[in-house]
């Protein structure tokens, strides 16, 4: 079975992480920024806060990678760094960025809904924290 182009993929790159998932990650870590909010730019060219949260976009090319690289780094300095990804445990970036780096993964139980969005996201999702 052939699946249609475009059949997982979304309009945007950015959507609205769910206010209870934020909520409950937040109460835990008391993040201090936000390095990609919504429609934001610039997170990957400036330092991130002690207690980061990063839900970055999904469908930019290289993207993720940049992202959990950018994440890395900031972890080495002594930061907490809280990622929300969609699980994708054959990307080579799962194996070559988080897996040895990572010093938690939580895998969510059931999809989330994203922002406006009308169903739950086709993926899976995990919680991936760095820190020295």
């Amino acid at each position: 079975m052939k699946i249609p182009k475009g059949f997982f993929a979304s309009q945007s790159v950015h959507w609205a992480t769910p206010q209870g998932t934020y909520a409950e990650l937040d109460q835990e870590f008391c993040f201090n920024d936000d390095p990609c909010p919504l429609h934001g730019k610039g997170g990957l060219d400036r330092a991130w806060g002690k207690r980061t949260f990063v839900n970055p976009p999904y469908g930019v090319k290289n993207g993720l990678r940049n992202w959990l690289e950018k994440g890395i780094r900031e972890s080495k300095k002594g930061k907490i760094i809280v990622f929300l990804l969609p699980v994708r445990s054959d990307a080579k970036w799962f194996h070559d960025l988080i897996l040895p780096y990572a010093k938690e993964i939580r895998f969510i139980k059931g999809r989330l809904k994203f922002g406006k969005a009308k169903s739950s996201a086709p993926f899976g999702s995990m919680v991936v924290i760095y820190s020295k």
